[in-house]
């Protein structure tokens, strides 16, 4: 069996692979249906320091390959998360790691350094690149200057391993990732989602409340495969690959792109059980290409 496990600055995953925010709760839901501590983290749903109601409804919508969300970050508050949630997934043996919104540089600080106080959150994934909000996140991540602001205010108060996940919708996002970097980031991960539109035509009006969103799924894939090529080459830091990835072929993919990990995210709506299937398959595949260990494929593509 091929030695899987990976490193994200100092965060130790037994795997490769791991769920994304928005897709998978906060593992509880999926207790059930799946062994939770069989992957490398749970990336639990975005949370920011003040409760949010998030858009109204309809907030999601089905395309071609893949879907459309304008969900907007519904959560209640990083009290209730640390006083109501982390009791309840603590104890879950792998990396239980949050994801973090804001409307403000303080704002993301302050909800930070909350998180920073739970000894068995051993890391986060800001959250400066979400385009289905009506204020906040998008404006931070489409510039240097608004990502960096955001990562320097959190990195004063932050801690443990500090992930920046990177939106798609930027004219070059090796500028923006590099950004990141020099302000403290521990590693960086992409690509959110892309800003998408559906139109319902018999009604003459747009399918979702806000009327765009943000598209995943596997219409994705090939973008954020470039993305994250083009960063890994631009930066130090380890990056983790999300977008479209459904199979242990895909996330084969994002290795080979440069990645040290992956996220799984639409997939988990279509089958809870895709992350196991997709470990497993990538064991399979570097047992039988004669691999010792995943880091033999990280990053081959030239």
């Amino acid at each position: 069996m091929a030695r899987l496990n990976v490193k994200i600055g100092d965060l130790e995953l037994k795997n490769p692979v791991m769920t994304a925010s928005g897709t998978f709760g906060y593992g509880l839901e999926f207790a059930d249906l799946m062994p939770l501590d069989g992957i490398g983290g749970i990336i639990v749903k975005g949370t920011t320091l003040r409760p949010r109601e998030g858009n109204d409804y309809p907030r999601m919508a089905e395309t071609a390959a893949g879907m459309l969300n304008c969900v907007g970050l519904q959560n209640k508050g990083v009290d209730y998360f640390c006083e109501h949630i982390y009791p309840q997934i603590k104890d879950i043996d792998t990396n239980m790691i949050v994801n973090v919104s804001g409307s403000s540089p303080e704002d993301y600080a302050e909800c930070a350094s909350r998180i920073d106080a739970l000894d068995k959150i051993p890391a986060i994934e800001l959250n400066i690149s979400c385009p289905n909000v009506k204020d906040g996140g998008m404006a931070f991540g489409v510039t240097c200057s608004g990502a960096s602001s955001v990562v320097k205010a959190v990195r004063e108060k932050y801690h443990k391993t500090l992930i920046v996940k990177l939106s798609p919708n930027v004219t070059d996002i090796s500028e923006i990732a590099r950004a990141v970097e020099a302000e403290g980031a521990d590693s960086v991960s992409l690509i959110n989602t892309l800003m998408g539109m559906a139109i319902d035509i018999e009604h003459r009006k747009t399918l979702l409340s806000i009327n765009t969103g943000g598209l995943s799924g596997p219409a994705v894939k090939p973008v954020a495969l470039r993305m994250v090529w083009q960063v890994a080459k631009a930066v130090r830091i380890p990056v983790v690959g999300l977008g479209g990835i459904c199979t242990a072929k895909d996330a084969i993919e994002f290795l080979m792109a440069g990645a040290t990990a992956i996220e799984i995210g639409t997939a988990n709506f279509l089958d809870p059980t895709v992350s196991i299937k997709v470990r497993d398959g990538i064991n399979e595949w570097l047992d039988s290409h004669g691999c010792k260990c995943v880091q033999d494929i990280i990053g081959v593509i030239d």
